[in-house]
């Protein structure tokens, strides 16, 4: 019963948005994005807050990790599931991310595909040959740091379907910072593997939780070598960090 009145909840806090984006996107991109604003810097705390009263469950935002956070940066983390991008917007809502993500998101998807695409986000095709991939990331990179926007890059190229931390890809990162020349800030997340797929969401929904946590801050580096180094030892902290999260229990903080 509460998974149905959650999801009653987020259908009429979601709908008219979604619909609204539907029929402004085609005939004005400027008045979708600016609806598109509105629904990343609004929606997510209303969507987790639904989420938290309905269904007891947790969203871990640890704000004193981004104490020392630099103007302009890229940002590095796991990826789990697609509710990683409404964390991350629950989480840093005052910056402007933007994220790399397969083109499948740009399509057909209700509220999300007109916001991507009207917030200028960075979507790969995905039989795309690797010359194009790298074209593309790196005017994304460009016009990130010109726009001042954060990049947001998931070096495991795609979703942990058990949790478990994937082989971590250096060629997008690279390309991206070759590209801007910004910072690397390092961010682990936990929580949104359990939530693949319908019978995921139905098992774990009720005082489940999410956690978010910047780990460390980078200089940008000055050249391939630096920028593997600080890719393997983001991933040994996210190892640490994720090893720690699920010694907890999933109401603890």
């Amino acid at each position: 019963m509460r998974n149905f009145i959650t999801f009653i909840c987020l259908a009429f806090l979601l709908g008219p948005l979604s619909l609204a984006l539907a029929i402004v996107y085609p005939f004005s991109k400027k008045g979708a994005k600016r609806l598109s604003d509105y629904c990343v810097k609004k929606m997510p705390v209303k969507v987790f807050g639904v989420l938290e009263r309905i269904n007891g469950f947790k969203f871990f935002s640890y704000e004193e990790t981004k104490a020392n956070l630099p103007q302009k940066f890229i940002l590095i983390s796991n990826h789990q599931s697609i509710f990683d991008i409404p964390a991350f917007l629950r989480f840093m809502p005052e910056v402007d991310l933007r994220f790399i993500a397969k083109d499948t998101l740009g399509k057909g998807v209700p509220l999300v595909s007109p916001m991507l695409k009207s917030q200028g986000h960075c979507l790969i095709p995905r039989k795309v040959r690797p010359m194009e991939s790298i074209k593309l990331i790196s005017e994304f990179g460009r016009r990130a740091d010109s726009e001042g926007v954060v990049p947001v890059i998931f070096p495991e190229g795609t979703r942990s379907r058990d949790g478990e931390l994937g082989k971590f890809l250096s060629a997008g990162l690279r390309t991206l910072e070759d590209s801007s020349h910004l910072p690397i800030v390092v961010c682990a997340l936990d929580g949104g593997w359990k939530f693949a797929g319908l019978k995921g969401i139905i098992q774990h929904m009720h005082k489940g939780c999410y956690r978010v946590a910047v780990l460390k801050v980078y200089d940008a580096p000055n050249n391939k070598e630096e920028c593997q180094k600080i890719l393997d030892e983001g991933k040994a902290l996210i190892q640490e960090k994720l090893n720690e999260w699920r010694a907890k229990s999933p109401m603890e903080r």
